[in-house]
């Protein structure tokens, strides 16, 4: 699963892809409280267990991917 978080003036946005197994209910609350304001600062570990920080204020969006897909071949960007 990857998420997607867009962070203030920032053209492109952060990519981060969770553990297999990551629950998506966890997420979305800990994304509900940091743009609640409960939290100042969002954080996110990745598959290799390294932690994200993302400023809560400067969140402009979250998308949340189910899959990751492998880009393969000579169309791959």
């Amino acid at each position: 699963m990857i998420i997607r978080v867009g962070v203030g003036d920032i053209a492109k946005e952060l990519e981060i892809e969770l553990p297999p197994d990551a629950k998506v209910d966890e997420i979305k609350g800990s994304i509900e409280s940091a743009l609640n304001g409960d939290l100042s600062v969002l954080w996110i570990t990745d598959k290799d267990g390294r932690q994200v920080g993302v400023p809560a204020g400067r969140i402009t969006f979250v998308d949340i991917g189910t899959e990751v897909t492998p880009k393969i071949g000579f169309g791959a960007n």
